[in-house]
């Protein structure tokens, strides 16, 4: 059965992550992306590791579902077949700067103009109607600028990058979400928009949910932040022989717990009934769980925590992932042949739809094997 938006096709001209994720997303959702690379290729063909050049891990695990093509927009030839491509579009999506979009024609204003079905999504750094506007724009610079990095300050610690390119990914999750609305808009309308995706504000919107905290309000009732997760002992704990993930989050997990551990003078605490006073007590109750989980070794502590449904987990690897027993039989990991680059492990869509299922028709596109 095709997937969702199949029939939908889109011109990629995005590169690096957010935009090609974004537009991988879609494509495992049944859009038809062609991806146009300059001359040179996506930048993001470059790091490895890889067995072949111009074709690194990353590159290949946020292109698939995709066709590519070579063009030049420097050269007027190449420039007009893009619009032509564009032209026959139901989506057009880069991360250029506005500026340089603008200088080649590629705004919203002048494509919307000719093609008023079309979806024009633009993932910036920082949304145009700001002084920031114009700014070149990183994970580490949007997790710096957003509040992201100092959120480890808050916790004790110094301002630290999350060890992940978590600033692009969710980026390319708000676009997702953006662009499938506009098709739905388009759907009932009739009409095109133009979608505008800062990372920034993205980013800002993403952590203020949480950790807006006492500024929610208007005079403020509080700091800023979120207490439970910035708690400075919350953390993968020190068991006997690792480590272990554990979350108490109810009053009856929490009095679980100490029973478990052996300490029922906490266990009886009245405080854990209410979910107020567990939240004033948190960097105390997680001090408790460190000091106890220490006596036991890893697995001991997940046969007692399951047994008495305890949030719990081991810290697996992405090595321990591959092995993970509940990912094999979802069957999130596959093995899949590329036509250029041997045997690959793929991750499949995560998300599942009864009637119209995701797929991977396609593996990333070779760097010399450029499709029209």
């Amino acid at each position: 059965m095709p997937g969702p938006l199949h029939g939908i096709k889109i011109v990629d001209l995005t590169t690096v992550i957010a935009g090609p994720y974004a537009t991988q997303t879609l494509g495992d959702m049944g859009a038809d992306v062609l991806k146009v690379e300059p001359p040179g290729g996506d930048i993001m063909r470059a790091p490895g590791p890889a067995r072949s050049p111009g074709m690194g891990a990353a590159f290949l695990n946020c292109n698939r579902n995709k066709r590519s093509i070579t063009l030049d927009l420097k050269a007027p030839g190449d420039l007009a077949r893009l619009n032509d491509l564009v032209a026959d579009a139901d989506i057009f999506i880069h991360n250029m700067r506005m500026e340089a979009a603008r200088r080649i024609g590629l705004d919203p204003d002048t494509l919307l103009a000719r093609h008023p079905r079309l979806i024009y999504c633009a993932i910036v750094g920082f949304g145009q109607d700001g002084p920031y506007r114009d700014r070149p724009a990183y994970d580490d610079i949007i997790q710096a600028a957003s509040g992201w990095a100092a959120l480890t300050q808050l916790a004790g610690d110094e301002p630290r990058y999350a060890p992940t390119i978590v600033a692009d990914k969710t980026t390319a999750l708000f676009a997702v979400g953006a662009i499938n609305a506009a098709l739905y808009h388009r759907q009932v309308s009739g009409e095109g928009q133009a979608i505008e995706v800062p990372m920034f504000e993205a980013m800002v919107s993403f952590l203020a949910v949480e950790q807006l905290g006492g500024r929610s309000f208007d005079p403020p009732i509080g700091p800023s932040g979120y207490a439970r997760a910035l708690s400075r002992h919350r953390r993968p704990y020190r068991t006997a022989d690792g480590f272990i993930g554990v979350m108490p989050y109810t009053g009856s997990h929490w009095r679980a717990f100490f029973r478990a551990a052996g300490r029922d003078d906490w266990a009886a605490e009245a405080a854990l009934d209410e979910a107020a006073a567990r939240a004033a007590m948190i960097d105390t109750l997680y001090e408790r769980l460190a000091n106890c989980l220490a006596g036991r070794r890893t697995g001991e502590w997940l046969a007692i925590l399951n047994e008495v449904d305890v949030p719990c987990s081991p810290i697996n690897g992405i090595d321990d992932l591959l092995e993970d027993p509940h990912l094999k039989a979802t069957g999130l990991f596959e093995i899949v042949e590329h036509p250029g680059e041997g045997r690959l492990v793929n991750v499949r869509p995560p998300v599942r739809f009864s009637r119209t299922p995701c797929s991977i028709a396609r593996q990333a596109p070779g760097r010399h094997m450029p499709e029209a």
